[in-house]
């Protein structure tokens, strides 16, 4: 059993303050991490077209699982601005081969409508930007929450390659209690293809939580929940090779470890 503790930080990425400067190399961080950069008198921070406000102290900036290149991270105090560059280091997941049934790898032309329509409500939630209503470190999704897998693995079905896994796969008994991992609002709940039984949580702060394959939905779209309250059961449903909980986070419509949110994987932090 994994206890939720706090979230670990480790590793200064820059030793200087202030504004980047040229010479200033940029440190290597993986794809599906988050960085945390602490100041005084913090009002906001940015990465790319989002800004967002600080949390605990800090800016938070969330690096997606298919970063490449360099990233400029800003922040704003009563200070000034100040940026760093960040660089994304090479891909470190391992590739996944599994085994699934065929309608899955090669869906039938009656359900790709479908298929789509799921994709589009999915893609507008990750463009979400409501008032915060989480602390960190999340609420475990399961009572008991064992050691997790496959995060960022490249996906082979079928021997066919597909998207790198964007969540944590989580082995529990079929009809395991599945909690929400902060307050916030339910932004959609249904059953879809891919995802089987389905719930979206809107968390504030570009923060949203996924529980993929439920056997059973125990709210539904437009539900505000609280921290720790069931909102479906471990199941099968969709694409699975067998009875688990797909647990999945988005950060400013990043994909991120979810480890790091929980409180038992290692952030990076700028000094």
């Amino acid at each position: 059993m994994r206890a939720a503790g706090r979230l670990l930080i480790t590793v200064a990425l820059f030793a200087a303050s202030g504004a980047a400067r040229a010479d200033e190399p940029a440190a290597a961080v993986r794809p599906g991490s988050v960085v945390r950069w602490p100041g005084a008198g913090l009002t906001a921070c940015s990465l790319g077209e989002r800004t967002w406000q600080p949390l605990d102290g800090a800016c938070w900036y969330a690096i997606d699982l298919e970063a490449a290149g360099e990233l400029e991270l800003v922040r704003r105090s009563t200070g000034g601005v100040a940026s760093r560059r960040a660089r994304i280091a090479d891909y470190p997941y391992p590739t996944q081969e599994l085994q699934v049934e065929e309608k899955y790898v090669a869906p039938p032309a009656e359900a790709l409508a479908r298929i789509a329509a799921e994709r589009a409500r999915v893609a507008a939630l990750f463009d979400l930007e409501t008032p915060r209503r989480f602390a960190l470190p999340l609420a475990p999704p399961l009572a008991r929450l064992p050691t997790s897998a496959r995060f960022g693995a490249r996906r082979i079905f079928n021997g066919e390659s597909r998207n790198p896994h964007s969540g944590a796969d989580f082995s529990a008994a079929p009809g395991t209690a599945v909690y929400a991992p902060a307050d916030g609002r339910v932004a959609l709940a249904e059953e879809q293809y891919f995802a089987g039984r389905a719930v979206y949580i809107d968390h504030g702060d570009g923060l949203l939580s996924m529980s993929f394959h439920l056997s059973e939905l125990a709210v539904g779209t437009g539900d505000v929940v609280t921290r720790g309250q069931p909102i479906g059961k471990v199941g099968a449903t969709g694409r699975v090779t067998g009875p688990h909980l797909h647990f999945g986070l988005r950060w400013h419509g990043a994909r991120v470890d979810p480890d790091l949110l929980l409180g038992d994987g290692v952030a990076v932090e700028i000094r």
